[in-house]
């Protein structure tokens, strides 16, 4: 449950669950996330979960940090159980024009490319935030022989779409941006659409994503269907 509520500058609540990274704490982060967003209780104008934290935060004219965690306090969590999450399928090609850092993971995890996608694509993964760009994923857990360190000197551009892993996590970049997670490839799908304002993220704290490889005629002909 949450260990510690406290403020968080003047108009925040910092709910603390601890210093651990797994799924059990996550997914208290994200009933509790979830809760809130559905009860669109008056004041909070905000929430910003991560691996085993929430910030809430509040409008001053509308409500108070004694409020809001009277009111996170008084949640009861079964309450959640009813919240869906979704279960998806992402293409992603792992062609050699996409996955840049194959060969720098064949020598840090001594596994061979077939044997690393083979690894990376027959596992189930739990979305525990997104962020650091819009929408982005942060997907666990690898096995442990497969957990590599960023790259020494990140990258200026990473392509929009590429499909990578870092310790125990794998992401979608969303946009191109600078970046230094191990590349393995690229998915054509449309992973955050800032159009559809309402829901513009794909994947979502709580959702689980299975990755399945498609070929690079596939990869170009997807947006054709």
């Amino acid at each position: 449950m949450i260990k510690n509520i406290s403020n968080l500058g003047d108009a925040a609540v910092y709910c603390d669950f601890g210093n651990e990274v797994n799924k059990t704490i996550n997914s208290k982060v994200i009933k509790y996330f979830k809760t809130i967003k559905k009860n669109n209780i008056e004041g909070i104008n905000n929430l910003t979960p991560s691996y085993n934290k929430l910030i809430i935060s509040f409008d001053l004219n509308k409500t108070s940090f004694k409020q809001v965690k009277n009111y996170v306090e008084n949640i009861d969590l079964e309450d959640s159980q009813n919240i869906n999450s979704k279960k998806l399928e992402i293409p992603v090609c792992c062609d050699e024009n996409f996955s840049m850092d194959i060969k720098r993971l064949e020598k840090i995890l001594k596994l061979s490319r077939e044997k690393i996608l083979e690894k990376f694509l027959n596992k189930e993964y739990f979305c525990y935030m997104t962020g650091f760009i819009a929408g982005m994923p942060f997907l666990g857990d690898l096995d442990e022989n497969m957990q590599a360190q960023r790259l020494e000197t990140p990258r200026v551009k990473v392509p929009k779409g590429s499909v990578a892993i870092t310790e125990q996590f794998a992401n979608i970049y969303t946009f191109e941006s600078p970046g230094g997670w191990n590349i393995l490839g690229n998915t054509p799908l449309e992973v955050f659409d800032s159009s559809k304002e309402d829901k513009p993220n794909l994947i979502n704290p709580g959702d689980t994503v299975i990755f399945k490889e498609i070929t690079l005629d596939q990869y170009k002909n997807f947006n054709e269907r």
